[in-house]
């Protein structure tokens, strides 16, 4: 049994999250989501609430699994926070390189309405995994999505994120599954690698 923190992405809240919940704690697993308005702080801010929702309780491990943008508050945290309790980090469809759909619709008129505060977040990205956590990160190659229009992807993408915005040296382990973005956060396939990754610190890997 394993105690998990789930973090939605962009323009959703805690109900997006409702499926991989229910999984994992049908599995016996203690799940808690942090649920946060996106659009209404920057980074720093969205990180600071979070490390604030964890310390409510006291937990001995926990482990992190951010969608998207979630996985950006998570990874921003746990470099301004060195007492966060000890676990595994599982990214899904995060652009820790920065998204070119954002970097396309920054000069567009309503983009602040879209991206909120922290649209600037989006285009920076991350440079390497949190130290001493084993962090993999699961990728979509389903290109099903306005995102792929926007972003005008030639290479394997989730319909908003592109495989290449989710590279990051230092991963413990990766994995590509055929899923669009949105549809991580109900695809089966996808919370049986978060559960496996969460308890051995590797994806299951299909032999060929």
């Amino acid at each position: 049994m394993a105690n998990v923190l789930l973090a939605h992405g962009l323009w959703h809240r805690g109900w997006s999250m409702a499926a991989m919940a229910k999984y994992l704690r049908a599995r016996g697993h203690v799940v808690i989501v942090f649920s946060y308005p996106t659009r209404s702080r920057d980074l720093d801010g969205h990180a600071d609430k979070l490390y604030a929702f964890i310390n409510k309780t006291v937990f001995e491990e926990l482990h992190l699994v951010g969608h998207s943008l979630g996985g950006l508050v998570i990874l921003n945290m746990l470099s301004r926070y060195d007492d966060v309790p000890p676990g595994r980090v599982v990214l899904m469809g995060t652009p820790v390189r920065g998204s070119r759909v954002v970097k396309r619709l920054a000069n567009m008129p309503g983009q602040k309405l879209l991206f909120g505060k922290a649209a600037e977040d989006l285009l920076k990205g991350f440079r390497q995994p949190p130290d001493n956590r084993q962090t993999g990160m699961i990728r979509g190659t389903r290109a099903v999505g306005l995102g792929r229009v926007i972003g005008k992807y030639d290479e394997p993408n989730d319909g908003s994120i592109a495989v290449s915005e989710t590279q990051l040296e230092g991963l413990a382990d990766s994995i590509e599954l055929p899923v669009a973005h949105s549809e991580m956060l109900l695809s089966l396939a996808v919370v049986k690698q978060v559960e496996h990754f969460i308890l051995k610190g590797k994806f299951h890997h299909s032999e060929s």
